[in-house]
This record gives C-alpha cells, sequence and structure tokens, in this order.
C-alpha cells in the first residue's frame, strides 16, 4: 500500500554486516547502517535534518544554501517538488551564474528551485544578520524559512538524535562522513553509555568541532555523548577526489557489490580502513559505518 505522504521513510534504516578481509584479519566487524536506503530522493541525514525544518517552515518557502555540487540544495528542491512548496537555493559562486549548470544544479532547477548565486566574499558572510537580510531581498524570499547550509540547526540536530538511538547496543563505534557537523552532533547524543560516535570531516580547516560543539549546546544545551573527529581523510576537501580515493571506491564496490557514493562514503570508508589498519580501531570493536548517500 502507498502512503499518502511522499516523504515517508524507511525507519529504522537496515543495519547490514559485511565481510571484508581488511577488518576480519584485525579482529574487527563491519556494520553498515544504510541511511542510503531511507528515501528514494531525501537520502539518508538528509531526510532526517530536513523534516524537521520542513515541519517548522509550515509550508513557508524555503531559502537555504549551498555550493555548485551540494547535496542538501538538491534534496531540499526534491522535498519542494513533492510537497509543493517554492524553495531558494543560494549558491556560492558569483562566477557560475550564465554558465552551463552542472548536473547537480541542473536538478534544483528541474525539481522548481529557484537559484540565486553570491559571491564567495557574501557566501561567506551568510549568517550575518545584515548580510543575510540582503541576499534574502535579493533572492525575492523576504518571508521565507531559513535553512543554514548543510541543514545543520536546532531543529535538524534533534532529528538526527534518532539515528543515534536506532543504534544503541549494536555497535562500539559509530563513524560517520561530516560536512556541517549536524548530523555527528545528533548522532552522538543518541547513542547510549560505552558507545562512541567518530566524525571523518570531508571539508579541510579544522574548524568543525566548535561548531559541533555549538549545535550540540543550542540543540541540548550542552556536549551530549562521547565523539571525536579525525581530519585526515577530505582528500583536498569538499568535492575534491584524487585517484587512490577513486581506486579505493571502485574496490570496495567491487568486494560487496554496493554503491559508493565519492564526496562522503567513500572518505569514510578510507578512513576506517586507514585506522583499522594502523590498529587505532583495536580488535573486538564493532563499527557501523553510516551511509549518509
Amino acid at each position: 500500500m502507498t502512503s499518502p505522504d511522499p516523504l515517508t521513510a524507511r525507519l529504522p534504516s537496515p543495519l547490514q554486516e559485511v565481510r571484508d578481509d581488511r577488518f576480519d584479519r584485525r579482529g574487527v566487524r563491519l556494520l553498515l547502517k544504510r541511511d542510503d536506503l531511507i528515501h528514494p530522493e531525501l537520502i539518508g541525514n538528509k531526510w532526517r535534518k530536513l523534516v524537521p525544518n520542513i515541519e517548522a517552515a509550515g509550508g513557508r518557502a524555503l531559502v537555504t544554501f549551498g555550493g555548485a555540487y551540494s547535496n542538501h540544495l538538491r534534496a531540499t528542491a526534491a522535498a519542494g517538488r513533492l510537497l509543493g512548496f517554492p524553495t531558494v537555493g543560494v549558491v556560492r559562486g558569483q562566477e557560475l551564474a550564465g554558465r552551463t549548470l552542472n548536473p547537480s544544479l541542473t536538478r534544483c532547477a528541474a525539481d522548481g528551485m529557484r537559484l540565486h548565486f553570491v559571491d564567495r566574499a557574501t557566501y561567506r558572510r551568510k549568517s550575518e544578520p545584515e548580510t543575510l537580510a540582503g541576499i534574502l531581498r535579493a533572492a525575492g524570499a523576504g518571508d521565507a524559512y531559513v535553512v543554514p547550509e548543510g541543514g545543520s540547526n536546532t531543529a535538524a540536530v534533534r532529528g538526527c538524535r534518532a539515528l543515534g538511538e536506532e543504534l544503541r547496543g549494536r555497535a562500539d563505534v559509530v563513524a560517520i562522513a561530516c560536512g556541517t557537523g549536524g548530523t555527528l552532533a545528533g548522532l552522538a547524543a543518541g547513542l547510549g553509555a560505552g558507545q562512541r560516535a567518530l566524525g571523518v570531516p570531508v571539508l579541510k580547516g579544522g574548524f568543525l568541532e566548535a561548531g559541533i560543539r555549538g549545535l550540540q549546546e543550542g540543540a541540548f544545551g550542552g556536549r551530549r555523548g562521547e565523539w571525536s573527529l579525525d581530519e585526515r581523510f577530505h582528500f583536498g576537501g569538499y568535492a575534491r577526489t584524487t585517484p587512490e580515493l577513486e581506486a579505493f571506491a571502485q574496490d570496495f564496490e567491487e568486494r560487496h557489490g554496493l554503491l559508493v557514493e565519492r564526496l562522503y562514503v567513500a572518505k569514510l570508508l578510507y578512513g576506517l580502513v586507514s585506522l583499522v589498519e594502523e590498529g587505532a580501531i583495536a580488535g573486538g570493536t564493532t563499527v557501523a559505518a553510516v551511509m549518509t548517500a
């Protein structure tokens, strides 16, 4: 029977064990938390972060932010099409205006999202009230509900707490690739005693820890859960890959018969293999890797 709600999700998402000799020979058990199967268009943590914000918006137009390859922009545009509310995407990079859109932004536009390009200096100041007001005026979206870049705000962090709750008692370490950190902030809060969350940032810069602390402060009043970051596996930054990462992802796909998304998931899995081989994840540990896309 088909649900009348187009955002109905498959929850809890499946937890799949995979046998991989790189983990097996170190005595580490690998599970994949298949959040990529939650919803066909609002995949993984995008669903968990967007749905609470859509509810808070109450049918108003939704304005959000992202780069030219943003999964978050694409998911927001899809939600607008599915539910019939307007969306505006503020895209980093004025130089992109007037050019042929890449496949990601083409999909956003096809789903009805109005794209508004801003220069990079303005984009960096988008959280300043005066700058934000100017962006909204220029985009013709003064009465819209604003969702920050990556969808990470208090509502989103609280929504992601359910991810941790679904994994209570199922793994010792829960690892996730991080963009803006909202999913990790909520995930860590939902885990049980004795469990820890590990974040693998896909952007370089070393700024994420303070951001996650701030998100947990806003959502829960302070730090929640045990969590840490390993910043070594960004491969040059967001949307950057290397031949080494591509070869790793292809090999993982062949080993396990599943698709590996390159911007987030490949970096997460590469990081976990490295940590296991270094001995940083000890034998006897059960690791759950969250497939966010």
